[in-house]
C-alpha cells in the first residue's frame, strides 16, 4: 500500500497544480475521462461532465497569475484496496475555499480521478 499512497499523493499534487495554474493538460490527466464533477453548494445541484468542466477551467484567469497563497492540504488518503481510494483535500481559488472529496481508481496502472465532490466556503477576508 505504501507505493499506492505515494502514486496518490503525486497525482493529487498535480490536481492541485492543475488548478492553480489551471493547466488543462495536467488536469486531463489527473481526472479519468469518465469522472464527474459536483456540488450542492449551487442551487440546483452542480453537475459537470470532464467534458463540461475542462473549459471552465481553462477560460478561468488562474491564481498563480494572481500571485494567490497556495492553500492546498491533503487530509486524508484512505486506501481500499489494489484499485480503489478517496481523498478528502483542501485549496483555494480566489475568496473561496474548497473541501473535496475525490475518490480515485487505478486502471491501466495509473491512479485517477473518477468523482469529485466539493464543498465551498466562502473566506470573509482576502489575503
Amino acid at each position: 500500500m505504501r507505493g499506492a499512497f505515494h502514486d496518490i499523493s503525486a497525482v493529487l499534487q498535480d490536481y492541485f497544480d492543475a488548478l492553480y495554474f489551471c493547466d488543462v493538460e495536467t488536469l486531463e490527466r489527473v481526472f479519468h475521462p469518465q469522472a464527474i464533477y459536483a456540488t450542492a453548494d449551487e442551487t440546483p445541484l452542480l453537475y459537470r461532465t470532464m467534458a463540461e468542466y475542462v473549459p471552465v477551467v481553462a477560460a478561468r484567469q488562474s491564481p498563480a497569475s494572481r500571485n494567490e497563497a497556495r492553500r492546498d492540504h491533503i487530509d486524508a488518503i484512505d486506501i481500499a484496496g489494489d484499485n480503489t481510494a478517496v481523498a478528502r483535500v483542501r485549496c483555494s481559488i480566489g475568496s473561496r475555499d474548497f473541501v473535496d472529496f475525490l475518490t480515485l481508481v487505478r486502471t491501466d496502472g495509473q491512479w485517477r480521478i473518477i468523482a469529485k465532490v466539493f464543498q465551498i466556503i466562502e473566506r470573509q477576508t482576502q489575503e
